[in-house]
């Protein structure tokens, strides 16, 4: 048994790979400001688990979530294009400044490894597909500047500080507990929550850009992988988490329109600010040398998703809004 901190462990990501280590029967802390993240995400298991109530950017805290812990799997973030564009600052607090908190507790803690999430963003609109880790990084929003910092930041701690710690660059995670009506949300989200509601969903742009949509499950074990990769690995290296292919916008309305029975036509209206045209992840890296095997399907993730957000609207539950 190995104690764990996730950093953003009420948010999506977090909350789930918490569910995956209290069924190993590891010793599970979290640290989450609740501002993104909910405790119902966590009610399931939290008699399992430690979450301090408290922000990534106050450094005494995250020193107090290090202490006597094996690997900090770092989730936390203001994670969205859109918000970055219109409040640049208050991403860069969070996802810089907080990062470099965690580095540093982490360090001084004698963390064994740190896991990060890092952001496919980092590529930019190169037209190169797939992507793959050592393209040279355009990234095109703050956002991406952000996540991409924070990976040099570790790089610079692997070197100066012997810290052992890998990068994990997510291609448009997705899944049960993320969050649906914030305009800020996942666009899968959006697209069933307003579908279950009756409600036409908007596609930003002509709807051929495409993702490399991966199940959440996908990133859980890229995680739990990382933290027990050999060495070498654990150097501040990039490793992209995905699943190898791709599907637009129009692709994934019509999938999920076919799931939830939805007869209307997508409305349509302008491309966002700072995204990118296309992305596809390479993970060859990834598979050669985390064995990484994504087992887990668009379809079949999709599937499972919308039966998630079924159930918790028959159990009259309010899982979608967070400001």
């Amino acid at each position: 048994m190995s104690r764990y901190l996730i950093t953003g462990m009420a948010g999506f990501i977090g909350s789930t790979l918490a569910h995956k280590l209290v069924e190993q029967n590891h010793d599970v802390i979290g640290i989450d400001n609740l501002s993104t993240g909910r405790l119902e995400n966590l009610e399931q298991i939290k008699s399992s688990v430690r979450l301090i109530e408290a922000d990534i950017q106050d450094l005494d805290e995250v020193r107090k979530a290090c202490k006597g812990v094996d690997f900090v799997l770092h989730q936390a973030a203001l994670a969205s294009v859109p918000r970055s564009v219109k409040d640049p600052l208050t991403s860069h607090g969070s996802n810089i400044n907080g990062t470099l908190n965690v580095l540093l507790a982490a360090r001084d803690a004698g963390v064994s490894r740190v896991v990060f999430a890092a952001s496919s963003s980092a590529y930019g609109n190169q037209a190169t597909q797939p992507k793959v880790e050592e393209m040279y990084p355009q990234p095109l929003s703050p956002y991406a500047v952000q996540k991409l910092s924070c990976e040099y930041y570790i790089q610079s701690f692997c070197n100066v500080y012997n810290m052992e710690a890998i990068c994990l660059r997510y291609f448009n995670i997705f899944g049960p507990r993320q969050a649906a009506d914030s305009p800020y949300s996942g666009v899968i989200a959006q697209f069933i929550y307003k579908m279950m509601k009756g409600e036409t969903p908007t596609i930003n742009g002509d709807g051929a850009t495409s993702r490399d949509f991966t199940y959440v499950d996908n990133a859980v074990q890229a995680n739990l992988l990382a933290c027990h990769a050999p060495a070498e690995c654990a150097n501040g290296r990039v490793f992209n988490v995905g699943t190898g292919r791709s599907h637009t916008l129009n692709d994934l309305y019509q999938a999920l329109a076919n799931i939830l029975n939805f007869g209307e036509k997508p409305a349509y209206g302008s491309p966002r600010e700072g995204d990118v045209q296309h992305s596809l992840a390479s993970i060859d890296r990834a598979r050669k040398e985390l064995n990484y095997r994504p087992d887990q399907d668009f379809y079949d993730g999709l599937s499972k998703t919308v039966e998630w957000y079924l159930r918790e609207k028959d159990a009259s539950v309010n899982l979608y809004t967070y400001a």
